[in-house]
């Protein structure tokens, strides 16, 4: 068994997540191995993805090392069925208590979205196992030192907007990790190896 604040440290570990958006769960899921061959071992499909639970049941069962995920988990029936498919932590672009509670029931995490002070105070009330601060491209990195100094406490991942070379900017500033998506996922399996090992590289350097 794998506890909740475990899956939480795994996903979180290396201070980015992998987002993989596709149009089908073939791409999605050769666009993750290639991720994950490269080295990232946190992966999140967006359930907007067509095929997104095939991609996540695949992928979790071929990478068992990895932290794969789920986003755009907006009810309790897609929580469910996320973690039904394999999906070890769930990322909401909103905090909906209904589907933090899910997450939980079933020893997942849960990582609701907040843009505002008041939406990261109501995720961390709600038990939120980390805050999804989005779109980040609407913020900057100063901002979550602001917020940080008011609220130590709170685990923050920006996500939306950022690039693989924004990263060092926003973990000095106080995120605990940054969510990437096309920036990091896109093109060929080549191109997306060499981005992730490239930025693997310069968050341990």
């Amino acid at each position: 068994m794998t506890y909740r604040w475990e899956i939480t440290a795994d996903a979180l570990r290396q201070g980015v997540v992998g987002i993989v958006r596709t149009h089908d769960a073939e791409s999605a899921v050769s666009a993750a191995r290639a991720a994950l061959e490269a080295g990232l071992r946190s992966i999140e499909l967006p359930l907007t993805n067509p095929g997104a639970l095939d991609a996540i049941s695949v992928l979790a069962g071929a990478y068992p090392a990895a932290t794969i995920g789920a986003g755009t988990v907006l009810d309790e029936p897609s929580a469910v069925l996320a973690i039904r498919a394999g999906a070890r932590f769930l990322v909401s672009p909103s905090v909906d208590a209904a589907v933090i509670r899910t997450a939980h029931r079933h020893g997942a995490a849960a990582f609701p979205g907040a843009g505002s002070v008041t939406e990261i105070v109501r995720a961390l009330e709600a038990g939120a196992d980390a805050v999804k601060v989005f779109p980040a491209s609407a913020l900057s990195p100063s901002w979550i030192s602001d917020v940080r100094a008011a609220l130590p406490q709170a685990p923050l991942v920006p996500t939306g907007g950022i690039a693989p070379g924004d990263v060092p900017r926003w973990r000095s500033a106080g995120a605990v990790a940054c969510g990437i998506g096309s920036a990091l996922t896109r093109g060929t399996s080549a191109e997306i190896s060499a981005r992730v090992e490239t930025l693997l590289r310069s968050a341990h350097g």
